[in-house]
C-alpha cells in the first residue's frame, strides 16, 4: 500500500496555500466584526430599554 502519511502540500497540484489563507483571514474578521456588532447591539439594549 502507499504510504499517505504525510502530504507534502507544496507539491500538490491544485493546491492555493495563499487564497485559502486570505479567505481564512477574511473569515475570522467577518465573525469578530459580528461578534463586535452582536455585544454592540446588547449593550445598547441593555442602556435603553432596560
Amino acid at each position: 500500500m502507499a504510504d499517505h502519511a504525510a502530504v507534502d502540500y507544496e507539491t500538490a497540484s491544485g493546491n492555493d496555500l495563499a487564497q485559502h489563507e486570505a479567505t481564512y483571514r477574511g473569515f475570522v474578521q467577518l465573525v469578530k466584526w459580528g461578534v463586535g456588532s452582536t455585544v454592540l447591539v446588547l449593550v445598547l439594549m441593555a442602556i435603553f430599554l432596560v
